[in-house]
């Protein structure tokens, strides 16, 4: 187990990665953070400018282009597999400079006294894929996005 500041990254088996991370606000606004645009335009990516396309049902996907600091713009889309209100996730993941690497995410939404904790479990189809996405700077972009989503939720309470 790994831990960066407020997020603890964990390899849970040779294909999964699994990201914790504690908020200070109910878990009905933190469920609807992670699924309306209004929302994910302040924290998915860091806090980078965000072009977000989102059909939030099941079968339903979402598409997200972040516009990074260093001039490039990276895409993201999946597929939403289950909804649980306010619950949990399940969707599919996949980076468009990487295409046909497509991982499942899992995010569980709990809540305990007024605080919500995320926990996010990636699954990918091999040791390999899983090893190149945390090589790739995937949990320090995390650390990252989820610290904009705490700034973002303070302006909400």
């Amino acid at each position: 187990m790994n831990k960066l500041p407020d997020l603890t990254i964990d390899l849970p088996s040779d294909q999964e990665i699994t990201l914790t991370r504690t908020f200070d606000a109910p878990r009905e606004l933190v469920y609807a953070a992670h699924t309306q645009a209004e929302h994910l335009r302040q924290w998915w990516g860091r806090g980078n400018p965000l072009d977000v396309e989102i059909d939030f049902r099941v079968g339903g996907g979402y598409r997200f282009v972040e516009h990074a600091t260093d001039g490039n713009d990276y895409a993201f889309r999946g597929e939403y597999r289950e909804i649980v209100v306010p619950e949990r996730l399940v969707q599919t993941f996949e980076f468009e400079g990487m295409p046909g690497h497509v991982a499942v995410e899992t995010v569980l939404f709990t809540e305990e006294e007024g605080r919500t904790t995320i926990t996010s479990t990636t699954r990918f189809d091999t040791t390999a894929e899983r090893d190149g996405m945390v090589d790739s700077g995937m949990t320090q972009g995390a650390a990252e996005s989820y610290a904009a989503l705490d700034r973002h939720l303070a302006t909400l309470r």
